[in-house]
């Protein structure tokens, strides 16, 4: 049933004898396309190809009751490659392709460098991967009348307080931050020392990698020598590998802990016993025995015979972004994407997902559908990604509602 993930020139092909706007008005059962974009190549790409995954498991979901009104919608899926000039030609592209909305975006520099074009057109995207706080916050009132950028994960402001917190319940007052050179590196170190200066942790080091960097042992040489009693990193999978390997390499014992990104799978691997108990927040766990969550990882194993997700977090967010989109063009009972819009600040149905119990996720304020109270805490044990407390586990299986 399931098609495999080609290269998007192959899908878009596919999609080239969508009808017209004009056709369309002609033919209301045409289909209903909707953007996808994101890194489905590279190093951010687990994230990406999980996300995407996620995101076709709802549409054919949603598809197989009969889509929005006996329309089927059709995704057109292009790979971004974690590059900023190509998100912005890819939001151009769905503009001018007149999409009814768009979902995904995984990196916050792809992000920055995309919202522009939705906003201006009052194209709804729902960002399901990224975690940069000023994506939704840009066009939020009174900046903007109207905001048409949405986001179902965490933000790298949630990340930080729930890592200053984790340090705080360890008793870690002196730490040193490793942060990427990227939009979500920089993103990532500001929010983390306001937050660590509020709770008074102090930052003895402060290092920076770019990405494909391959050796990291300089600023971790740094970092401890700073006699700092945690590192915590910013940045993404291959990066972060290194850094485990290179603490290792130098019997550095501080405990490791930092950015989601640590769930990813080319961290996992690739670090190897390097990572074992690093700590990230989470917003999903992949827990086969979480009643909660098993429709979604059955159905997500059984459609892309997979049994161990690349990025879990970001396939739960996809999923559960699409089917909340879903139920906004369904309330909306239109296309156009105020109407779109308005719909999402008000959902009226609740909507029971992977990661939660969705009721009136957003509002016309708050664009943000997770709060800090539905994070846990993640930690590599046994090449995994497990729960770091029992008392996560144990609220895993109940509904986190949004803290209001």
């Amino acid at each position: 049933m399931w098609r495999k993930v080609v290269p998007a020139v192959v899908l878009l092909c596919a999609f080239s004898a969508i009808a017209s706007p004009s056709q369309a008005q002609e033919k209301p059962t045409a289909p209903l396309k909707i953007g996808v974009s994101g890194p489905f190549t590279g190093g951010s790409s687990p994230m990406g190809l999980s996300m995407l995954n996620g995101i076709r498991l709802a549409v054919d979901e949603i598809n197989h009751i009969g889509g929005i009104k006996g329309r089927k919608i059709a995704l057109i899926e292009r790979d971004d490659e974690a590059k900023n000039e190509v998100g912005a030609k890819i939001a151009q592209e769905f503009v001018q392709q007149k999409v009814v909305a768009a979902i995904g975006i995984v990196n916050t520099g792809v992000g920055l460098a995309s919202i522009d074009a939705y906003q201006a057109a009052k194209i709804p995207l729902l960002i399901t991967v990224s975690t940069g706080t000023s994506l939704t916050k840009k066009y939020a009132p009174p900046a903007a009348a109207e905001n048409y950028i949405f986001r179902i994960s965490l933000t790298i402001d949630l990340e930080a307080k729930a890592l200053v917190a984790e340090l705080k319940r360890r008793g870690l007052t002196n730490v040193a931050v490793m942060t990427d050179t990227t939009a979500y590196g920089e993103a990532g170190l500001k929010a983390f020392e306001q937050h660590s200066n509020v709770a008074g942790i102090a930052l003895l080091s402060k290092e920076r990698f770019n990405i494909g960097d391959q050796d990291m042992s300089a600023q971790v040489q740094r970092a401890k020598e700073s006699a700092a009693q945690a590192v915590v990193v910013w940045g993404i999978g291959p990066e972060m590998a290194i850094i485990a390997k290179n603490r290792e390499q130098q019997g550095w014992k501080a405990p490791l802990m930092g950015s989601w990104t640590f769930s990813m799978r080319n961290f996992i691997d690739a670090a190897g016993k390097a990572g074992e108990g690093a700590l990230m927040p989470q917003t999903f766990i992949q827990d086969a025995g979480s009643t909660s969550k098993n429709s979604f990882l059955l159905a997500y194993q059984r459609a892309f015979k997979i049994q161990t997700i690349p990025s879990p977090m970001s396939a739960a967010q996809g999923y559960d972004g699409m089917h909340l989109l879903y139920l906004a063009i369904i309330q909306a009972d239109s296309t156009e994407g105020v109407k779109i819009k308005e719909a999402f600040e008000n959902l009226k149905r609740r909507y029971q997902g992977a990661i939660t119990n969705y009721t009136k996720p957003f509002s016309s304020l708050d664009h943000d559908a997770i709060t800090q109270n539905m994070l846990l805490m993640g930690k590599i044990t046994a090449g995994r990604v497990d729960y770091a407390y029992a008392d996560d586990q144990r609220r895993s299986i109940l509904v986190r509602l949004k803290n209001k």
